[in-house]
């Protein structure tokens, strides 16, 4: 159920979009649809301006399939996965390149072949390694930066500037500072913000997040960050107010933002909230006369994780968005502005993956099976009650028994499941992989009972690199003092 809207305007909830059917493949996949024919970017590594969109081209994906079963063994890319295993260790993290790649073509072409001047900025907060966000923004990507991290993470892959949205929210002194110094996009969670950051210079450009008043999300209500119950953005009382504001302080260039929910996959709630976000935006340029050289309309591109749960029909998103929106521009006579999005969850989600080892299963009350991907490695399972698939290697086609599996914490909720279907020949030494592990997976590891952060491993066809260390004893102690005092 959504709240009302405040007053963004009273509009009718849409319906649910209908199930897409699965395309069927002779090689059994992990994911919930296949992404054969969808269109594959150019795999330059030379980083380019967002506002430079790079063609797209076309090509069958099958190498950007999903996690395949070969022989009754499963494999990431063209990789076995017990050879990652024994190559690195478990748990680990593992990526694979060309799913980034078709998944970033995809989304691009679904809203590009309906505006053109449509640019991505990848949510870096999802996954943050590196060499992840430089695929992403080798293929075109700005960065959307939540913190003055972030900030600094675009500027290790070569961003800065307009190339960048700085999306923080309840920001300090500091890192209102350091903003300006980077010459980044602000976009101000607030209209309060906007005189602390004029007592330390004076922006080029400034962008307001707006809170439509609605706010969805299939992972639950408490990662909805839109809608009554949200922390974040401007109400739609004061968005008005916030931008004659900040047009009698001297600004001139303006953009807009709104984020519209968390993994949503009904193609219908998109429009429907552009359109919000649209009634609000023409208010203000009509009032104020002032044009919008961007309006961002978020993120929240949703991917299937339960099965038989139906993938976001992104191509009927795209089409039914843009036409609210152009719409929208000729109602309020607006000028076209650029259109934003900034996915990462529908780009890096479903090309993630990690692999991990049983090491002791435990009969007694019930059939506890005990590998060592606790909840530190991906805490949304025991934070959110989020559902992931998990697979065993050699064992996907023999029969199966109601079994629970967890982690090695000292907390009792470090399970994954305690009542799911699993292999019934599981055994120790076997080799877990747990799938939709790309966005929100590492970026949201920690350290706990002394079980360190994993390593990350990219994947490209059948090859395949370290692309981050496994974390060892000495990160433990890194920074720490025992004042003399204490010390024996």
């Amino acid at each position: 159920m959504h709240p009302r809207p405040t007053s963004a305007g009273s509009r009718s909830m849409p319906r649910t979009c209908r199930p897409s059917s699965a395309a069927s493949s002779r090689t059994r996949t992990s994911g919930s649809s296949c992404c054969e024919r969808r269109p594959v970017g150019p795999r330059g590594r030379r980083i380019q301006s967002p506002f430079r969109p790079r063609a797209v081209r076309g090509r069958c994906g099958r190498s950007a399939a999903a996690m395949k079963t070969i022989d009754n063994a499963l494999y990431i890319g063209d990789v076995p996965v017990r050879q990652i295993a024994r190559a690195y260790g478990t748990p680990t993290y593992v990526y694979d390149e060309q799913r980034i790649r078709a998944n970033y073509a995809r989304v691009a072409a679904a809203f590009r072949t309906q505006y053109p001047d449509f640019h991505l900025y990848y949510a870096i907060k999802a996954n943050d390694n590196l060499a992840v966000a430089a695929i992403v923004t080798g293929e075109g990507a700005g960065i959307d930066a939540a913190s003055v991290n972030e900030i600094l993470l675009a500027k290790e892959l070569g961003l800065d500037g307009e190339r960048v949205i700085f999306s923080g929210n309840f920001l300090s002194d500091e890192d209102i500072v350091l903003g300006l110094e980077s010459g980044v996009i602000f976009n101000l969670d607030d209209a309060s913000l906007f005189p602390r950051v004029m007592r330390f210079g004076k922006p080029d450009l400034i962008c307001f997040r707006v809170n439509p008043g609605y706010g969805k999300s299939n992972v639950g209500d408490f990662v909805t960050n839109a809608g009554p119950n949200a922390k974040f953005g401007v109400h739609p009382d004061q968005v008005l107010d916030a931008y004659r504001m900040a047009r009698e302080a001297g600004i001139r260039r303006f953009g807009v933002h709104m984020m519209p929910g968390s993994c949503v996959t009904d193609a219908e709630y998109f429009p429907f909230v552009v359109g919000l976000l649209m009634d609000i935006v023409g208010k203000v340029g009509a009032t104020l006369g002032i044009d919008f050289e961007f309006i961002d309309i978020g993120g929240g591109l949703g991917i299937p994780y339960r099965p038989g749960e139906a993938p976001l029909d992104l191509e009927g998103a795209a089409r039914k968005s843009v036409e609210v929106f152009r719409s929208k521009l000729g109602e309020y006579g607006l000028k076209p502005p650029r259109l934003v999005m900034e996915p990462a969850r529908a780009i890096v989600g479903d090309a993630g993956w990690i692999v991990g080892t049983v090491h002791s299963i435990k009969r007694g009350y019930s059939t506890i099976i005990g590998t060592d991907v606790s909840f530190n490695v991906l805490v949304r399972p025991a934070l959110y009650d989020a559902y992931h698939g998990i697979y065993v290697d050699g064992k996907e086609h023999g029969p199966r028994a109601r079994l629970g599996l967890c982690g090695q914490l000292c907390e009792n909720t470090d399970f994954w499941v305690r009542d799911r279907e699993l292999p019934a020949d599981i055994a120790e030494g076997d080799i877990v992989v747990v799938e939709n592990a790309g966005a929100y997976g590492y970026a949201m590891s920690f350290r706990y009972n002394g079980r360190l952060r994993p390593a990350e491993v990219l994947v490209n066809g059948a090859s395949h690199e370290l692309i981050r260390a496994r974390e060892g004893f000495e990160d433990m102690t890194r920074g720490v003092r025992i004042p003399a005092r204490l010390r024996k």
